[in-house]
């Protein structure tokens, strides 16, 4: 009888320590709120194609700024992360959403595009330092065996942000909609997202140091209270010779490579000013369905870690090259020079459904595609200082594939052409992620676990109800 209440007590124990405010739960859900707030926010902007503008040079040009200062410190953000700790880090990436949002605000008004030019440029700089900081928590964070549930968790609450702030515009511009199929949004869209970006900021400061998250089994995220420059430097010069990111450059750079396409040429194309709002809404739930089902795959389909690393990355393949097909018969139907009338979802309900269909599709593949990726960093090593160092890399990698992508748009590049170069892209990573599992993914978790108490030590059970 004592050794059954024994059990209890300590299985009661460990329920509650799910809850505690430095678990590795609690953080990666904080760390969700934040991005929900600002680059969710950031996406549904982006996703009404052109910022929201009726011409979309403005909104080229910034996101080329923004992702080529966001490709440089989008590979430093890591080695910052690892010196100034999280929440300065965070705090200062978070700040530069709320500027961007701002530029185009002004934009509406005086129709300059320097401001929002340096905006973009800021917001790289920003994006890069709060990316790698969240590449970091939700990789190291998370007991070997349930990565994929985490990243799951995160990716569900940050694109939330892209739901809410898809129904921001539907609302605000619902009776804009039918008269004025080619228009911008109005003041109170950017306004909103200002308000949520701002939020956003301010809720980064709760983030924890990854020295003070506990995980359940007593171990340390990590015992490296700080890092120095020279250290940092040192090692992201390694990451270009590390053959792990060089297998992982292709599907980093192809990941948000597609976006332009789809946010400026599918979206801003085919659907009138207030259906790319409710667009906006399916595409960015279509993410959050496409992560909770590839990582339950990832962490429950199989007993062996690299054979569901495996499957994943097989059924992601499949699915991509099914939604891609239906892409090619889509943009057959129209082109550069050849644009479609826009569709409201009110007065083109029968034409309106294919396109929906095929936009929500790339929002499910992204959510797929992208969380796959990451559980195969998370898989790469355990521990934050590295794994902010590899998701820094692979951010960095990321925006200069966006930043070259959104500068072919502004070239005016034809449509069907950036759209086989975005298949292309993806197709050639799927074979690269394969190998990588096969060389880099321990099949054993064990392997994790043990390297997480080299790095740790062990605490009582009342470690868990510390904070």
């Amino acid at each position: 009888m004592g050794l059954q209440g024994d059990e209890e007590t300590k299985m009661m124990r460990r329920k509650s320590s799910i809850f505690r405010y430095n678990s590795p739960l609690v953080q990666v859900t904080l760390i969700g709120l934040v991005c929900f707030c600002c680059p969710g926010m950031f996406n549904a902007l982006s996703g009404m194609g052109g910022g929201g503008q009726v011409d979309p040079t403005a909104a080229n040009n910034a996101n080329t700024a923004l992702y080529t200062t966001f490709a440089v410190f989008g590979i430093l953000g890591g080695g910052i992360y690892n010196i100034l700790g999280p929440r300065t880090t965070l705090f200062a990436g978070c700040s530069t959403y709320v500027l961007y949002a701002g530029s185009f605000l002004y934009y509406n008004h005086y129709h300059h595009q320097p401001f929002a030019l340096t905006a973009g440029a800021l917001l790289g700089v920003g994006a890069g330092l709060l990316w790698a900081g969240q590449g970091a928590i939700m990789t190291a964070y998370p007991p070997a065996d349930r990565k994929g549930t985490y990243i799951s968790l995160f990716w569900t609450i940050f694109n939330m942000g892209g739901v809410i702030g898809g129904l921001i515009p539907f609302i605000l511009n619902y009776h804009r909609g039918a008269t004025t199929a080619a228009a911008s949004v109005n003041d109170a869209t950017y306004i909103g997202f200002m308000i949520f970006m701002l939020v956003g900021t301010l809720l980064s400061l709760a983030i924890l140091h990854p020295s003070r998250v506990i995980r359940d089994d007593s171990s340390l995220c990590t015992s490296i209270k700080y890092s120095s420059i020279s250290v940092e430097s040192t090692e992201i010069l390694k990451l270009f010779l590390n053959w792990r990111m060089l297998l992982l450059s292709p599907a980093a750079w192809a990941s948000n490579f597609v976006h332009c396409y789809q946010f400026n040429n599918v979206n801003g194309v085919l659907f009138d000013l207030r259906t790319r709002g409710l667009t906006n809404m399916c595409y960015w739930t279509a993410q959050m369905i496409g992560s909770l089902v590839i990582g339950y795959i990832i962490d429950f389909s199989f007993k062996s870690r690299r054979v569901r690393g495996l499957v994943s990355v097989g059924i992601v393949g499949l699915v991509g090259t099914g939604i891609w097909v239906g892409g090619l018969v889509n943009q057959l139907k129209y082109s550069r020079h050849d644009l479609p009338k826009r569709l409201d979802f009110k007065d083109n309900g029968s034409e309106f459904a294919g396109p929906l269909v095929l936009y929500f599709a790339y929002g499910l593949l992204d959510a797929m595609f992208q969380s796959t990726v990451y559980w195969i960093m998370g898989a790469l090593a355990d521990d934050s200082e590295t794994l902010s160092r590899y998701t820094g890399f692979y951010k960095g990698v990321q925006s200069a594939g966006a930043a070259v992508a959104w500068q072919i748009d502004t070239h005016k590049v034809p449509f069907l052409a950036e759209m086989i170069a975005n298949w292309s892209l993806t197709t050639l990573s799927y074979p690269l992620l394969a190998v990588l599992v096969v060389l880099a993914v321990e099949d054993d978790n064990q392997t994790d676990q043990e390297r997480t108490f080299q790095g740790g030590c062990s605490f009582t059970s009342n470690t868990f109800f510390l904070i």
